[in-house]
């Protein structure tokens, strides 16, 4: 019988699948934070009446298969996800005890039967009966008659199906996926006089799922889906339906709408999602947000005495009026000031998901004129289960103009405030602050006894 060389390099090129061709699909795709995805097409299927098998490729190589869920006009009695892929190892695998030709450096010849094949080295068995070893086979090229049953290019769901009627029709699957997340940057930038800023807010999607998706519709979901890993560290539980209630412009090119207890951000134009690709689309642009610069001295029951550093803390509403009023998904914020002649970075900070009307804290650093320094000048026990503590707070100010700074305490509990020389207030039940002002190249003490029993 005639034999028929291919080489390897074109058979992983050229290989023609016996399956049902889907042209244009519609595509929906959902993006969760924690490298998940939600797939969902229609696509176009010849199918005969009655019971047949159906493959469709083109899925997710990162694809649960349990999440699988078909719907057409008929029913799906049985499927299976196929990813025996093809590759020079797994074609050569299966050639073990049949013929193949390999062709060295300068065109030489070894046919016969291929006993052995790892690491990169094989074993044959020539037609004289005599064996050849190969220590390298990156040394030759490899030539097989055909593709070996079973191997495939791209994942690929095999359905058995019981059609109630025959010819073309529209078939939607849909799965999840592991391999797509996406979170939010944000860059914000302050004006001189550290009162305003414009925040311009980007979503970043990144898809390592081995699939790309051409013209889809793109959804963003904000917030933490609780998931289930089985023993196979497959996540099976995760909606997969969506059902539009409240709408809201996001100022940008996404809409936004509640769903459940989560955002979704609904992208107003089809989008390509590519396979190991990240993707940036602007989610909105706010300007002119009042901020408020404070200085925040932290300190713990039991700091060390010394210096300590001041934060620098810039905060803002997330208000409607101030050209906000979004739900704002976590991410990383970065701030920008200009010096005169070029924006300057001046610190990062991460949000949480942030609903509206809330505040957001950005911590940018610590300030380099502000010093502050602290001992615990006495301690004494007052009875069994009775301490008190007394603390001096020195604040220093290089700067040219006069400072506010909040010393915020931990005090444990069973807490008391005596001899206090500047008046605190009370943030929660282990927690106080004082707001300090110390005036330009000047210095402020704080003193405070604590008083604590267990």
């Amino acid at each position: 019988m005639k034999r028929f060389l291919f080489a390897i390099f074109f058979i992983l090129s050229t290989v023609i699948s016996l399956r049902a061709q889907n042209s244009d699909p519609q595509v929906n795709v959902t993006i969760y934070n924690d490298n998940l995805g939600v797939i969902r097409e229609i696509r176009k299927v010849n199918l005969t009446k009655g019971t047949g098998f159906l493959e469709l490729g083109n899925v997710s190589q990162q694809i649960d298969a349990t999440s699988v869920r078909i719907k057409f006009n008929g029913n799906v009695l049985e499927q299976n996800y196929q990813f025996d892929l093809v590759s020079m190892t797994k074609i050569l695998e299966k050639y073990i005890d049949k013929e193949v030709m390999l062709i060295g450096e300068k065109d030489e010849v070894i046919e016969g039967t291929l006993l052995s094949i790892a690491n990169n080295q094989a074993v044959i068995r020539k037609k004289s009966g005599g064996l050849t070893l190969l220590p390298n086979l990156s040394k030759y090229r490899i030539s097989v008659d055909a593709l070996p049953e079973g191997l495939i290019t791209s994942p690929t769901l095999k359905l058995l199906l019981n059609a109630n009627s025959g010819g073309s029709q529209e078939l939607e699957l849909a799965y999840m996926t592991g391999g797509m997340t996406w979170h939010a940057e944000y860059v914000a930038v302050l004006d001189k006089d550290d009162k305003y800023l414009g925040l311009n807010a980007w979503v970043s999607i990144q898809n390592n799922s081995g699939t790309s998706f051409k013209n889809a519709n793109l959804k963003l979901v904000a917030g933490e889906v609780n998931r289930i890993q089985d023993d196979f560290n497959r996540n099976q539980h995760a909606p997969t339906m969506y059902y539009d209630t409240m709408e809201k412009s996001s100022g940008g090119q996404f809409e936004e709408k509640e769903f459940f207890e989560y955002h979704i951000y609904n992208l107003q134009r089809p989008a390509d999602v590519a396979n190991n690709e990240i993707k940036q689309i602007q989610l909105f642009d706010g300007s002119g947000i009042p901020v408020v610069k404070k200085y925040r001295f932290l300190s713990d029951y039991y700091s060390a005495a010394g210096k300590k550093d001041v934060n620098v803390i810039v905060e803002f509403e997330n208000k409607e009026e101030f050209s906000l009023g979004v739900p704002m998904p976590k991410g990383k914020v970065r701030i920008y000031k200009s010096d005169g002649s070029s924006l300057e970075f001046v610190g990062e900070d991460a949000i949480d998901h942030t609903p509206r009307n809330e505040k957001i804290s950005l911590k940018l650093g610590n300030a380099f004129d502000i010093v502050a320094e602290e001992v615990m000048e006495d301690y004494k026990q007052i009875s069994k289960n009775t301490y008190e503590s007394t603390f001096i707070v020195k604040l220093k100010n290089r700067k040219k103009e006069a400072v506010t700074i909040n010393v915020v305490k931990n005090v444990g509990y069973n807490w008391e405030v005596k001899n206090n020389n500047l008046a605190f207030s009370k943030i929660d039940a282990d927690t106080i602050e004082f707001n300090v002002a110390v005036k330009a190249d000047g210095e402020t003490e704080l003193k405070y006894t604590l008083r604590y029993s267990y």
